[in-house]
């Protein structure tokens, strides 16, 4: 088990590109870290990584080495997960997430998948931007919109409304836009979720309308969208999820609800190797019904 452990730092030392970093998931120290990585290459007659003061690299042999070792590991943790009585889940899973949605949709839910496997280590890293999953050594990445990453293999959880919001408080000065069209004379709020090409394209009985809207006011933050137009700075068109509790609150209301937009896909991203994981597996698919419990509620309210 000693040598399994030392392979499996070895990996997290050439992905992270640090002792240090790769010493504190593993919980010791980097001396420790590196005693270990240096006993690895010893047994193994060849030189790993290369280090200098800036960073840690693997060597070409080191490269070959983490290809082929990855695989090999993965497939390990899940052989010992199939021979588990009961199908209980152990080890660490780690999930990568945009912060908003995290904090909005996904933690809230997670008690009860928490609950149901106790001996499982959930890691959450939280991150807007798009996350190198190999190197984050990410079981499982939940990501809005559309497809990018062409080396993972995703599977589609659910689908997102968006919406197009404003506060009460600035429709009282600026009016309510009664037609897509209106909205070129209003205050337009710019951010994440406004920066994709379908943001702006609004269908009703047959008729598109695409609008091209220049933002008074950006943010790079979906959370910070969603409290500038709550602070009644202006209109913003974002997902439901996002400003649900807004909503309900009375701090936004929806505009043009008889015009439907672009729904928002969001998909379960596994890195290679690791789609077969069993808490990936267990977790996304937890999400997808729990997504889908909520669109229904959402398409009963309306």
């Amino acid at each position: 088990m000693k040598d399994i452990f030392a392979l499996k730092l070895y990996t997290r030392v050439a992905r992270l590109g640090s002792f240090s970093a790769a010493a504190r998931e593993c919980n010791l120290s980097q001396s420790q870290a590196s005693r270990l990585v240096a006993d690895l290459e010893e047994s193994l007659g060849a030189r790993l990584l290369s280090r200098t003061t800036r960073a840690v690299v693997p060597t070409e042999a080191g490269a070959e080495f983490l290809a082929r070792m990855e695989p090999i590991l993965d497939a390990l943790d899940e052989a010992e997960q199939s021979v588990r009585e009961g199908g209980e889940l152990r080890g660490t899973l780690r999930i990568g997430l945009p912060s908003s949605m995290a904090i909005r949709e996904v933690i809230p839910r997670l008690t009860p998948f928490a609950a149901r496997y106790p001996k499982l280590n959930i890691q959450i890293l939280l991150d807007d931007k798009r996350q190198d999953l190999v190197r984050e050594a990410v079981d499982v990445a939940i990501r809005i919109g559309r497809l990018t990453d062409s080396s993972a293999t995703a599977r589609l959880i659910a689908k997102i409304n968006r919406v197009v919001v404003a506060a009460p408080s600035y429709l009282s000065q600026a009016g309510t836009p009664s037609a897509p069209a209106d909205l070129s004379q209003h205050r337009i709020i710019g951010g994440p979720a406004t920066m994709v090409p379908n943001a702006w394209i609004f269908e009703r009985d047959g008729k598109t309308e695409t609008l091209e809207l220049s933002p008074h006011i950006s943010t790079n933050d979906n959370e910070a969208t969603v409290a500038a137009a709550a602070a009644g700075m202006g209109i913003t068109s974002t997902q439901q999820w996002a400003c649900r509790r807004e909503l309900r609150d009375g701090s936004l209301v929806r505009l043009l609800p008889e015009w439907k937009t672009r729904d928002i896909p969001v998909h379960a991203y596994f890195p290679a190797g690791r789609a077969t994981r069993a808490a990936a597996r267990a977790l996304t698919d937890f999400l997808a019904a729990e997504f889908r419990s909520q669109e229904e509620a959402d398409a009963k309210a309306g």
